[in-house]
């Protein structure tokens, strides 16, 4: 830690003995000016803020003396002083001492002799700032409970509306900046935005309610081309792209009413659920008037999504995702019930690994975060995009799993339709006997015989009915029952179709 020291002496020599003798800097000093007056020393201590100056008694214009106690007498007492003096000016050393000041240096100086004394000074300045830090410390902590009383409706004491009412007074207006900060970096971004905010005034981090940060902050003039707006700025680029909702209130004219900015920047704050990315400030000015909707009949939406996980069909997905995500843009759905129907949905998504060997319900929900979306900073798109990925992985798998089960079957598959074509069987019998879907088991038949279960029933039936047809002892309706048509019309068409030529044709060409 380095503090500011401003030299005063009246003569050149010892002015320039001060700045060459003592190792300033070894010792924890920089010098950050010089004067051979106390007139102009006094001004510079107020242009300059010096931790530490070291002055001469006797000089012209303003003594030594008169500027210390010119300094205290308007109040200040965070500078510490030196006196620098003959034996024969020590009487107005000890006079300074009644001024606070308890270190002197003789002239001339001896070099180790002053670097003692200033390492001792040190030490008291270090103890010194670290004591004044406490304080404002302490008085920043007490202003910042009094102020998450504000926003958060308590009621304040009358003691605390003093400070409030003091505060206030200092600028025109106050308002909130709100930030959504996503778990994994808060931490991180608070530290940050204390650092930035610990070199304002007027600018104040405060914790609100659901995980917010408030930054509490006045200004005088245009809000948007204030200092305290930049910082804020600063702050935000910083994360810039990460996952951070950050929204402006309405500014109000005493920070008594500061809780009603807490309130509109809330309101700014949900309506970047909605936007695109994370970056920006979301004013609540521009957004003022706007509406959630809070509705009710969206269900049909959850159903079409995992209808089509049900039937492992990916494009009929990604679509029904698609279709809810504008739905939910459209109508601005208040985003916490966004949030709790694309929860609910990932949750019956994942129930459907009960049918997976080699996943269970827990790893997919862990694996897609399903349990911190509720408090989770994520915008629309993000979040839809995780309802899409979780179905699309969870389709893929539960494609993978039939195809891996029915290489075994499709054997048993093939064999009972050899067996039961002529009892009117249908693919959704089938699929029940074979614990199959019937789209995933049409899809499997195909690829598996190279035709689709009708064609094969049909198949199965003309060439049953073209072996039966040289018997002479069936007429060609009884041919088409007993090979599994209900009607004689369906079975000539069928035959037809597959022989190039009714029965009857077929029956005279050959027999």
């Amino acid at each position: 830690m380095m503090f500011k020291v401003l030299l005063i002496d009246d003569e050149p020599g010892a002015l320039e003995g001060m700045e060459l003798w003592v190792p300033w800097e070894e010792i924890g000093f920089e010098i950050c000016g010089t004067s051979d007056n106390g007139m102009e020393g006094l001004e510079k201590i107020r242009e300059l803020k010096p931790d530490l100056v070291v002055t001469d008694v006797n000089m012209p214009i303003m003594s030594g003396l008169e500027m210390i106690k010119a300094w205290r007498e308007q109040g200040k007492s965070e500078v510490s002083f030196v006196v620098v003096s003959g034996y024969s000016d020590f009487e107005y050393a000890q006079k300074a001492m009644h001024y606070g000041v308890h270190h002197y240096l003789l002239k001339p100086l001896i070099a180790e002799e002053a670097e003692k004394e200033l390492r001792d000074i040190r030490a008291e300045l270090i103890r010194r700032s670290k004591r004044q830090r406490l304080e404002q410390i302490a008085d920043y902590e007490e202003t910042v409970t009094v102020l998450k009383k504000l926003i958060t409706a308590q009621p304040l004491e009358e003691g605390e509306q003093t400070i409030i009412r003091g505060m206030s007074a200092l600028q025109e207006r106050w308002n909130i900046c709100l930030l959504q900060v996503d778990s994994p970096i808060l931490t991180e971004f608070r530290e940050t935005a204390s650092s930035v905010i610990s070199t304002a005034s007027s600018m104040f981090l405060v914790d609100g309610d659901q995980g917010h940060l408030a930054i509490i902050y006045g200004f005088n003039g245009e809000e948007l081309e204030s200092n305290n707006w930049s910082k804020i700025i600063e702050i935000v680029q910083d994360y810039k792209g990460q996952r951070i909702f950050v929204g402006a209130g309405y500014s109000q004219s005493s920070l008594l009413e500061i809780g009603r900015s807490y309130r509109t920047a809330k309101t700014a704050v949900k309506y970047k659920f909605y936007e695109q990315g994370y970056d920006g400030i979301t004013l609540y000015q521009n957004i003022e008037g706007l509406q959630f909707s809070h509705p009710y009949n969206q269900l049909q939406l959850m159903d079409t999504i995992l209808r089509a996980v049900e039937l492992m069909d990916q494009d009929e997905f990604t679509g029904a995702v698609d279709r809810a995500r504008e739905v939910f843009h459209t109508s601005s759905t208040q985003p916490d019930i966004v949030k709790k129907l694309v929860v609910h949905m990932m949750y019956r998504i994942a129930e459907f690994t009960c049918m997976i060997k080699d996943i269970s319900e827990e790893e997919i929900i862990e694996k897609y975060g399903v349990y911190e979306i509720a408090g989770s900073v994520l915008n629309l798109d993000e979040l839809m995009g995780r309802l899409r990925a979780i179905g699309m992985e969870v389709i893929h798998l539960l494609l993978q799993e039939q195809s891996q089960q029915a290489q075994g079957v499709i054997f048993e598959i093939n064999q009972y339709i050899h067996e039961h074509y002529r009892e009117g069987l249908t693919i959704k019998k089938l699929a029940e006997v074979f614990f199959l879907h019937p789209v995933y088991l049409g899809q499997l038949l195909i690829k598996r015989n190279g035709m689709g279960f009708n064609d094969m029933i049909h198949k199965l039936r003309i060439e049953e009915a073209v072996r039966l047809l040289g018997d002479h002892s069936y007429k060609n309706s009884e041919i088409a029952e007993r090979v599994g048509y209900s009607s004689y019309g369906q079975f000539a068409k069928q035959f037809e179709r597959r022989m190039g030529m009714s029965p009857n044709q077929y029956k005279n060409s050959k027999f």
